[in-house]
Parts: C-alpha cells; structure tokens; sequence
C-alpha cells in the first residue's frame, strides 16, 4: 500500500472495529474521546517527524509509527497528505502566534524576543519538512496558503511594541522588516547550515532592534 492509498479492513493498518462489534467504529462517548486523543498524537508525532526530517521524504507511515497508531487511524483522521500538511501548519502557526504574549507575560521583552525566535526556527523547520512531504507525492502541491507572514509581523510587532514602551527594543523597525530577515535565516537554516550558525544570526538580529547609542 502507497502513502496515498486509503487503507481496507482487508490491510493490517485498516478499520476492523466496526465489523467486531456490529456498529460504526468510533460511535459514543468514549469513541469520540479516542478519536480526540488520537487526532492529537498524529497532530503531535506530525509536528515532531516534520521538524526532525533531514534527509529524504516523510510518509504518512512514519507519522504513523511515531504517533502509535495504525494507518487506517490517521486515514480517518487526515484523508489525504495535504489535509494531515494543513492541519499541521494551521496549527503550529496559531501556536508560535500565541507564544508572543505568553513570553511577553513570562520574561522582559527582549529575552522574550529571542526565545520567540527559537519558537519561529522551529516552526519554520517543521514547515520545510511539510513541503519535503508535499513533493514526494504523486501529484506535488504547496503547504497550504494560510497569511502567515502576516501573522509572524503581528507578533514580532507585539514583542517590538513592548520592548519600545520600556526603551529595551528600537521604536523605529518596521516588523515586516524583521520578518524579511527571519525568512532569510530560515531559508540558510534550511540549506544545511549549523544550528550555531542560525542561532549567531537571531543574536544579531537581535541586537539590530537594541537602541542605537547616541
């Protein structure tokens, strides 16, 4: 069986619940809450494989394997790569997002810059590992279009805000600016380079956005 082929009662990774006990698999309470549980380990294992891949393609298997699961499982889930690809994406962009204001409500606003960079490093790893999978498909697509590079200039501005209103961060840097450059480290981080190297490049963006001395 393919990566794309849905699975059948007759293959191993297929549903066979239903036919055991004469009713629909994953009917009732306890049904439904398996079914939660499970659409958050494949959402979780997802996130993990997409973000560890280095080399070569990611499957729709491996997911699987990494969540615990059969593959029948995350075929109920995420009929196709591209559904399994956006909720992923969806979800990890809501994530880094959210991460502003929570780091802003844990640390001063420039440490909380930096460890929202880290977040963005990772999330923007996950992200190639996506279309590494998107590709290795029969038919090739792109990552779903969601807006987020607007997204990522609204957080980078909420931190850049905060560092203004204290003197710590420049009140005069265009988000959208930092978020150029952020593309930019992502894209080396991708091509190989070190994971030193990327974290020398967020510290000197870093401290780009510190006030200039006067």
């Amino acid at each position: 069986m393919t990566a794309l082929e849905p699975p059948t009662p007759d293959h191993p990774g297929g549903d066979t619940s239903g036919a055991r006990t004469g009713r629909p698999a994953g009917t009732g309470r306890a049904g439904r809450s398996d079914a939660r549980r499970n659409r958050e380990k494949l959402l979780t294992a997802a996130r993990s494989v997409f973000g560890a891949a280095t080399e070569g393609p990611v499957t729709l298997e491996a997911v699987a394997r990494a969540a615990g699961v059969g593959i029948g499982t995350l075929y109920r889930h995420f009929p196709t790569r591209e559904a399994l690809v956006e909720a992923v994406y969806a979800a990890e962009l809501d994530a880094l997002a959210a991460a502003a204001p929570e780091l802003l409500g844990e640390l001063s606003p420039v440490p909380a810059l930096r460890a929202w960079l880290d977040r963005y490093t990772a999330f923007a790893a996950t992200k190639h590992g996506m279309i590494d999978m998107l590709r290795s498909g029969p038919a090739p697509t792109s990552v779903p279009t969601l807006p987020t590079r607007e997204r990522i200039a609204s957080a980078v501005g909420e931190l850049l805000a905060a560092g203004a209103r204290d003197g710590s961060l420049r009140a005069d840097v265009d988000p959208d600016d930092v978020t150029t450059l952020l593309l930019g480290v992502s894209l080396a981080a991708a091509s190989g380079r070190s994971s030193e190297q990327t974290g020398r490049a967020l510290d000197l963006i870093v401290d780009a956005l510190r006030p200039r001395a006067e």
